[in-house]
């Protein structure tokens, strides 16, 4: 079993930055760990994974310098196409999207970037990537030409796979306000692809804003024989009620999308607010694993306890993914590099403990 953190929470976008900031931050989290090995969940945007991609030479590079400081990668973030960390994103995090050229060769050039950092001990490598697309707009016509570019992708993840020896597979991510939101329309629209390759990749945060039982969840798709190849370890944040505390988590960068426990949703918090949405919320904002948000309101991760308890005999690759230390209120935001990397070793250590140190009594 394999635990990392994405670096999508950091905002470089080239080889010397990527290299840059396993210093600034990866080192100090193992130390943090007094780990032997740190796992790292890459996220490696578009213009840097198409030179790796095309160069042994740059893999090797990046391969030694993951060495050097005992750090492994078995898994990439392939949902975030660039700019993850520009001022604003919002809906731009959904494009290209699967109908597009562009997102099939971003992912095949992460295929073949992992097969060259996979470790000794990996049993095989995985991807996330968006769940096809924003929801709108979405018509057959798109949907034919997804499933065309993903019949690609099963046939490049099969070509590369023979070259590496060990099977890298691609994991869907269903997300609120996209075509894939809950477990149900995974299991109807990856049933439809070539499941050796491509399956999905849970999100917990996901999970808990689509108000979806984790067990029964994990069971839909295990008797759909739907491969889960990922799991993300995340917490969202939730309010029972209005409370004036939720205006200092609305910002710019990110979309938040707010789903109701009776089942209204918004495409954004602040709309949330503007609407008077009924109570209680569960909001797409990953928050901190180990540290509650500003009272009155907590997060999900009861739901993350629960849906790991579940997985650990599902999947053998989890990635803690909380990109959003930069954005949270002022008092609970990482004042430099040294507190953003504590702060994420102490969510790995928490998920740690999950993983390895509850027992099912």
């Amino acid at each position: 079993m394999h635990l990392s953190y994405c670096t999508n929470v950091h905002p470089a976008e080239d080889l010397d930055g990527i290299i840059g900031q396993l210093d600034t931050y990866a080192v100090r989290i193992r130390a943090h760990l007094d780990a032997d090995v740190l796992g790292l969940g890459l996220w490696l945007a578009a213009p840097v994974a198409s030179a790796l991609a095309e160069s042994v030479e740059l893999r090797r590079r990046l391969r030694r310098e993951l060495d050097v400081r005992g750090l492994e990668v078995v898994t990439l973030n392939g949902f975030p196409y660039a700019a993850f960390q520009a001022p604003v994103v919002k809906n731009a995090v959904y494009h290209p999207d699967w109908t597009t050229p562009d997102r099939l060769q971003y992912t095949l050039d992460l295929a073949r970037i992992l097969a060259d950092l996979l470790p000794d001990t990996a049993a095989r490598g995985s991807i996330s990537t968006l769940p096809l697309a924003w929801r709108t707009p979405w018509d057959a016509t798109y949907a034919g030409t997804a499933a065309r570019r993903l019949d690609d992708l099963a046939k490049g993840l099969a070509e590369i796979s023979d070259v590496a020896g060990r099977p890298i597979r691609v994991g869907l991510e269903p997300e609120p306000g996209c075509v894939v939101e809950t477990t149900a329309q995974a299991v109807e629209q990856v049933s439809r692809l070539d499941n050796e390759w491509i399956g999905v990749c849970l999100d917990l945060a996901h999970l808990a804003c689509a108000w979806e039982d984790p067990a029964e969840a994990v069971g839909r798709l295990r008797s759909a024989g739907i491969p889960i190849v990922k799991v993300q370890i995340s917490a969202a944040l939730e309010a029972s009620s209005f409370s004036d505390v939720l205006h200092d988590y609305v910002e710019p960068r990110f979309l938040h999308q707010t789903r109701s426990a009776s089942g209204e949703a918004t495409d954004d918090l602040d709309e949330a607010i503007e609407q008077g949405l009924p109570g209680p919320w569960r909001i797409h904002y990953h928050v901190p694993l180990h540290a509650a948000p500003a009272a009155p309101l907590t997060s999900t991760v009861a739901v993350t306890r629960a849906a790991v308890r579940e997985l650990r005999s599902e999947c053998d690759h989890f990635d803690v993914e909380t990109y959003t230390w930069g954005v949270l209120p002022a008092a609970q935001r990482p004042r430099d590099d040294a507190e953003l990397a504590a702060g994420i070793a102490a969510e790995l250590a928490f998920a740690r403990d999950l993983l390895f140190g509850e027992t099912d009594s």
